[in-house]
């Protein structure tokens, strides 16, 4: 299934009523929707670094999601600072865990 990026402030809004999971490196926050589509908003502030280190967090969060298999969903993954220093593999790990707790993932 493709990715959507989720756009514009009112679907960051809709989300805050949404189910939340947090990881040691990040956090999720989703909601169900009826289309057969996941749609991504991928959120990483400056707390976290300069230019260069955000968007390879980012980049990094978004092939994760790729190769995860979501069920249709609005879904927001927020980074913490800790995420400049982990791997891939450490994101990963976090990733799963936040979306397990927060019950979009199951097993």
């Amino acid at each position: 299934m493709r990715l959507r990026s989720l756009k514009g402030d009112r679907a960051f809004r809709r989300l805050r009523r949404g189910r939340s999971g947090k990881g040691r490196l990040l956090s999720v926050r989703w909601r169900p929707i009826p289309e057969p589509e996941v749609r991504v908003g991928i959120v990483v502030s400056r707390k976290v670094g300069k230019a260069v280190v955000r968007n390879r967090v980012k980049r990094r969060l978004r092939e994760i999601l790729r190769r995860t298999h979501l069920p249709p969903a609005e879904l927001m993954v927020v980074a913490r600072p800790e995420a400049a220093q982990a791997d891939y593999h450490e994101l990963a790990r976090d990733l799963y865990r936040a979306l397990k707790r927060s019950g979009l993932l199951s097993g």
